[in-house]
């Protein structure tokens, strides 16, 4: 059910307003809609603890798997976003908690008249909670303007796997995406202390940008995956094997596409 929005949400997550990607203003509100997800431990599991959705955004919960964590699934039911929409995605688990947290489809962001489409999330893990973030990709359509803002704030003790998808324009049906805006934020802080920072921007001549041997290479999507835990280290050249044994079953043709 849709409850009373509590005072302060804009205070969940400051925005990015300046090239130099300071966090220098506090919204008052998200006009477009948001939707937000409280996991808390109780002897069943893992429970909601708190709701809040409003239009375009809606939050399913499916059965999960016996012995699986807490699953939600995050909607846009508009099918798609245009220049001037806002959201807001939080998720917030608390101790001990266990949940995976993914979208029900591919995010579009369309062309754009000259307005831009901003997108805040907001995730926070406190001790002995373990959150996987895995939405699905997010697709930009030629002149698309959106700026996405990921703050993470993980308590020592938490453990988070995050991953963004991005893919410029729908290659199967002979999309090219030419121009528009893209500016990607993450911001992790781990026990109230900046860890982790990290930009994509792009403006203008997508185009150039994504053809140019030196940054994109052809490449026509790119994804970001995080984990961030107190022995993720531990966990480091495992990565690096998995990916590098996954690029040998793609043909040459094809990896220079691949970033």
């Amino acid at each position: 059910r849709d409850q009373p929005r509590s005072r302060g949400l804009g205070d969940v997550y400051k925005r990015q307003i300046s090239r130099s990607e300071e966090l220098t203003k506090v919204p008052t509100r998200w006009a477009d809609g948001a939707a937000e997800l409280g996991l808390k431990k109780t002897g069943d599991g893992t429970t909601l603890s708190h709701l809040f959705q409003s239009d375009p955004c809606r939050i399913l919960f499916p059965r999960p798997a016996r012995g699986g964590p807490f699953e939600g699934v995050f909607i846009t039911t508009s099918g798609g976003l245009v220049g001037g929409d806002r959201l807001l995605f939080k998720v917030m688990a608390a101790a001990d908690t266990q949940a995976c947290v993914t979208s029900q489809a591919a995010e579009k962001i369309y062309r754009s008249a000259g307005q831009t489409t901003e997108i805040a999330i907001s995730l926070i893990i406190d001790a002995g909670a373990t959150l996987e973030w895995m939405p699905q990709e997010t697709i930009l359509f030629d002149g698309a303007r959106i700026r996405r803002y990921n703050r993470i704030d993980a308590a020592p003790g938490s453990k988070l796997l995050a991953g963004e998808i991005i893919v410029f324009g729908r290659t199967a049906f002979g999309e090219k995406v030419t121009t528009g805006l893209l500016h990607d934020s993450w911001r992790i802080y781990r026990g109230g202390t900046l860890v982790w920072a990290d930009a994509l921007h792009m403006d203008s001549a997508l185009n150039a940008t994504l053809e140019n041997p030196f940054t994109f290479d052809g490449a026509v999507a790119c994804a970001t995956l995080v984990f961030c835990a107190d022995d993720a280290a531990v966990f480091l050249e495992g990565a690096r094997a998995l990916l590098d044994l996954s690029l040998i079953h793609i043909s040459e043709p094809t990896r220079p596409r691949l970033i």
